[in-house]
């Protein structure tokens, strides 16, 4: 008995050093994602909330007509909506605000009421 226990020592040994030299990774969390919905002549929500420096992806489409979204301020290149499909926009905010993203492409006679508020929190 006494022998087995000395072989089996320096294994746990050798085990205890390898663990306490090394760190596990960290698992990163994905970032939040929002879904967005447009429709003629606005987006649901029509409202939503960022953080600065925090990565988001908006997961946008269109249930009727097609659309688009853009923003300089956000660094939101020009995204076409398209109706059954969704197009990911990621963003990450430099600066805190409410930004008001008006609907980038002429979808009819509602187009100049569709907005879509973003808040930017600190």
């Amino acid at each position: 008995m006494n022998r087995i226990l000395s072989n089996i020592a320096p294994v746990f040994a050798l085990i205890g050093i390898l663990s306490a030299g090394s760190s596990m990774p960290a698992v990163a969390a994905a970032h939040p994602s929002i879904d967005i919905v447009a429709s003629n002549w606005k987006f649901t929500p029509d409202t939503i909330e960022l953080h600065v420096g925090q990565p988001t992806t908006l997961r946008v489409t269109s249930s009727e007509g097609v659309h688009g979204l853009k923003s300089d301020e956000l660094g939101i290149a020009q995204t076409t909506i398209m109706p059954g499909q969704y197009s990911k926009v990621d963003v990450t905010p430099s600066k805190a605000g409410t930004y008001v993203l008006h609907c980038s492409i002429v979808c009819g006679a509602g187009h100049s009421n569709m907005i879509l508020t973003v808040h930017v929190l600190p």
